[in-house]
């Protein structure tokens, strides 16, 4: 019988972290959404001016009898660079911070064991900046970001960020091919 947990992380562009958590084994459903700012329910233009506090994050639902929530933070680490502060690639602001918001005392227990051990296993050259943090002021991102990259493959942001990042992750068999 599954066991249902959610995991919320932001870790750049949500549509990148949505497409990546899509292709993982026990992962029930991803949703897209905005999380830490001071603005009751945003809207993804006032996210992009970066002056709502707001990460883009993916709410992450998974059965705990085929994954936990170490195993998600091990895939969370290797899909976006932990080192750059308020940025992944071109993508450049506050929204998209380096982020794990937990849900319980748990998760926040478990998230800073992940962020040491990822700390010393010295992969990055730079220290890592990620933000732990309890859940606050999460607001479900508009409808048409839901499963941006699998209904938009050939958007260019699409063909030249994502798909390389999810190629790289099943080479490594980190995620699944979908």
């Amino acid at each position: 019988m599954a066991q249902i947990e959610i995991a919320t992380l932001g870790g750049g562009c949500f549509w990148c972290v949505e497409a990546v958590y899509q292709r993982v084994d026990g992962i029930l459903n991803v949703k897209p959404g905005y999380a830490g700012g001071h603005v009751k329910n945003p809207t993804y233009k006032e996210i992009c001016t970066g002056k709502t506090g707001h990460a883009e994050v993916a709410k992450i639902e998974y059965d705990t009898t085929i994954i936990n929530f170490n195993q998600i933070l091990n895939i969370f680490w290797q899909a976006h660079d932990p080192t750059t502060l308020n940025r992944q690639g071109n993508d450049v602001g506050t929204q998209y911070r380096s982020v794990i918001f937990y849900h319980n005392n748990q998760q926040k227990l478990k998230a800073e064991d992940s962020k040491k051990n990822a700390e010393s296993s010295n992969y990055w050259d730079e220290p890592i900046v990620t933000e732990i943090t309890e859940l606050n002021n999460y607001t479900d991102a508009e409808d048409y970001h839901d499963n941006y990259y699998d209904n938009n493959p050939n958007q260019p942001y699409c063909l030249f960020v994502i798909r390389p990042k999810l190629n790289k992750l099943v080479k490594e068999r980190i995620i699944n091919k979908k």
